[in-house]
């Protein structure tokens, strides 16, 4: 059976990151995006690149770094957002100018106080410059199912005959409903013949639970992109999630007669990524992700599951990467058993990387009784993140006891210098993160603390995320340890870096 092939186009680096309290750095951007390539994802959205100069770096960074997929960049209907997204993906080695203008009445009267032959002449120009300087175009008509059905296809027909080479039908407030969707694509494939011609794409959102479910009725009419993002992250709701979409694709093949390119065991740990670096946990009975997904409570599906698994799963766990691996090191195992462990996770790690890999390796190696596969992908994500790093935890020490003030002491490297701080407090964690403080010469304010547990066991990696606001804006640090104390530290350590990087700490 030769199942038509679907496209997927991730936004988690674009719309997943416009969910509230989430912001990567540059770097955090491109470790996301160099996982969803080996995903298999066909389109990277990068990010919006007139939006700030951080977003530019970030989707230069990953135009200039990633290869085997196409990077996309956003843009609106404006000369300079054309312009500024083709500067920043320009060096990318398939690259996409992805510019957008509302349709609906609602949003022409009250937003862009529009009226629709300025819109339906803006979008035409936009899409020719945009084809002007790149040869993949995608164009969107935001807002498009609460669109007039016939000046909805007037604009797309107008960007097909400029050179959008890809055309995207956004349900953006999550409004449809699935059979409704599926009937307003058919429309707008029968208003515009043209559409035959190129790729039809939908974006929807989850306001009412249906993305996914609109996706999929979208794709039954002939649509042939989805844009989904990780965990399904995006505005308010999120948007369909691309675990989701892709499994079904992929578990109800025979029914639905697609497929996508996605390497699906490489989804759990891309979750994860996303999860880490975001902040945004998943929830536990998350469909495919979730710890929940494939556990059994009840004694009759544990039965069942024991008798023949596919009683009570429909799915196997090991295709989505929860299948338990058999990498198991321990503190007896050499470098070139890391190198191996590493390469069959798909890391390929220079000389230096593998030589700071195996000292932070053999340090928890010491401390844990088995270093599994998931313990080593978040050790050379750590590390990968700290050949980055300006300031470094060299040194720390803690003194709390019951009824008593904490003191801590500091030793922050910066480029070959040791930086000292100390401080006296009524918490431990305050304390710290004040002689920190006191070391990098600045003044930062807490907002957020979040612990969690990597892997099981009393010896477990432990997993700490800080949001430090520094000059009025907030900068969010991540790192691992067995000792919840240095994890902390390290996190914000890690979030001075990232306040670094953008002039807020000298």
């Amino acid at each position: 059976m030769n199942s038509e092939r679907i496209y997927i186009f991730d936004t988690t680096l674009r719309d997943g990151e416009q969910s509230p309290g989430i912001s990567l750095n540059s770097f955090e951007k491109l470790e996301i995006a160099e996982q969803l390539a080996r995903l298999g994802v066909d389109v990277i959205e990068a990010g919006f690149p007139i939006s700030s100069p951080g977003d530019f770096e970030g989707v230069e960074k990953i135009a200039r770094s990633v290869s085997g997929v196409t990077v996309c960049a956003l843009a609106r209907a404006i000369e300079k957002d054309v312009t500024t997204a083709w500067d920043a993906i320009r060096h990318a080695e398939r690259p996409r100018i992805h510019t957008f203008i509302s349709t609906s009445d609602v949003h022409l009267e009250h937003q862009l106080r529009k009226s629709r032959d300025e819109v339906l002449e803006i979008a035409r120009r936009m899409v020719a410059l945009a084809a002007s300087l790149c040869d993949d175009v995608e164009f969107s008509a935001m807002d498009a199912t609460r669109s007039d059905p016939d000046f909805l296809a007037s604009v797309l027909a107008a960007a097909v005959e400029e050179g959008a080479r890809t055309i995207n039908i956004p349900d953006t407030v999550g409004y449809a409903i699935p059979s409704e969707f599926g009937d307003f694509i058919r429309g707008q494939f029968q208003r515009v013949p043209g559409l035959r011609d190129v790729a039809v794409s939908v974006h929807c959102h989850n306001d009412l639970g249906l993305a996914v479910a609109n996706s999929l009725a979208a794709v039954e009419a002939g649509a042939t992109q989805i844009e989904c993002a990780i965990n399904g992250l995006g505005e308010r709701a999120g948007n369909a999630s691309l675990e989701e979409i892709v499994m079904i694709l992929e578990t109800r093949r025979a029914a639905l007669d697609r497929m996508t390119g996605v390497k699906t065991t490489e989804i759990s740990r891309t979750s994860r990524l996303v999860s880490q670096l975001t902040g945004y946990d998943v929830q536990p009975n998350k469909a495919i992700v979730g710890k929940n997904a494939f556990a059994h409570e009840s004694g009759i599906h544990q039965d069942g599951v024991l008798k023949e698994r596919t009683t009570y799963e429909i799915m196997n766990a090991a295709s989505v990467g929860r299948g338990q691996s058999d990498i198991v090191l321990g503190k007896h195992s050499g470098r070139h058993a890391l190198k191996s462990a590493m390469e069959e996770l798909g890391f390929k790690l220079s000389d230096d990387e593998l030589n700071q890999a195996f000292v932070h390796f053999k340090k928890i190696a010491d401390r844990k009784k088995q270093v599994t596969a998931v313990d080593l992908e978040h050790l050379v994500s750590e590390d990968l993140r700290e050949l980055s790093d300006i300031f470094e935890l060299k040194a720390y020490h803690v003194t709390a006891a019951a009824g008593s003030m904490s003191e801590s002491r500091v030793e922050i490297g910066k480029e070959g210098q040791r930086l000292s701080g100390e401080s006296v407090t009524g918490g431990s964690m305050e304390s710290i993160f004040k002689a920190i403080d006191n070391a990098v010469g600045t003044r930062g304010k807490l907002k957020d603390y979040q612990v969690r547990s990597v892997t099981e066991g009393k010896d477990s990696l432990g997993e700490v995320r800080v949001v430090v606001e520094v000059g009025g804006q907030a900068y969010a640090g991540t790192a691992l340890s067995i000792d919840v104390v240095e994890a902390s530290a390290k996190a914000y350590v890690r979030a001075l870096n990232n306040a670094y990087r953008v002039g807020a700490v000298k």
